[in-house]
């Protein structure tokens, strides 16, 4: 049997399709616990401590965006990947302003479930050698995932720092949407590539004007390159 890697909380009222998931992920080493509803969900987070949640949004009682916020403001921020039947650009955004780190619509291939989680962990997981990078009033260190501004610690979700620290660790060169989504979210060819902006606004509206992000119009994001 492969080493187990954690265990990921799947929360989904369908039993075939949390079975299905289930026995993928098992495949690949993850130990797998299910929850049917929002409000178990919620505790069994709490109990539990996964490494990932894979979670539906169309629960009984409590959705999954409600888990998920309930989540955030707790301060948890165990990586999130929502799975619903929804695909509407506005349901996305809404879920990503959330906290969530990532996004999958039903139907979907088992495959490509699991290779999210794992890229969901290694972004989680980021380099663990770099040094703190100072950058104008910005700290960012990737070894304890800790970011502050003025020294003051400011919260990010997972994504939101590994798109701060991928751009901060690449002053002054511009990427387009595409791009950053292939090298943060570690796969290429989404078909939204407007969901990076709401990343890069709600980086923005949390580093206020520290932020070193930049739009440059037609292409991309880039940081500005003051590093100290």
């Amino acid at each position: 049997m492969p080493e187990n890697k954690g265990l990921v909380l799947v929360v989904e009222d369908e039993r075939n399709i949390a079975d299905l998931q289930r026995r993928y992920l098992a495949r690949e080493g993850f130990g797998v616990h299910v929850e049917t509803a929002g409000d178990t969900a919620l505790a069994a987070v709490r109990r539990m401590r996964p490494v990932a949640v894979v979670l539906d949004i169309a629960l009984p009682g409590m959705d999954g965006m409600e888990v998920c916020r309930r989540l955030r403001e707790e301060g948890d921020w165990t990586p999130v990947l929502f799975v619903t039947a929804r695909d509407e650009v506005m349901d996305r955004i809404l879920g990503l302003e959330l906290g969530a780190d990532d996004y999958l619509t039903k139907p979907f291939s088992p495959q490509e479930l699991v290779a999210r989680v794992k890229s969901l962990l290694r972004r989680a997981a980021g380099p663990q050698s770099d040094p703190v990078r100072r950058v104008g009033r910005l700290a960012l260190d990737t070894g304890r995932r800790t970011l502050r501004v003025d020294d003051r610690p400011v919260d990010l979700t997972t994504t939101e720092f590994n798109l701060l620290a991928f751009l901060l660790h690449h002053p002054g060169q511009v990427f387009t949407r595409e791009q950053l989504l292939a090298q943060v979210w570690g796969y290429a060819g989404y078909r939204d590539t407007r969901v990076m902006d709401v990343y890069v606004s709600q980086l923005r509206a949390k580093l206020g004007d520290a932020s070193p992000i930049r739009t440059v119009r037609g292409v991309g994001y880039s940081a500005t390159d003051t590093t100290r």
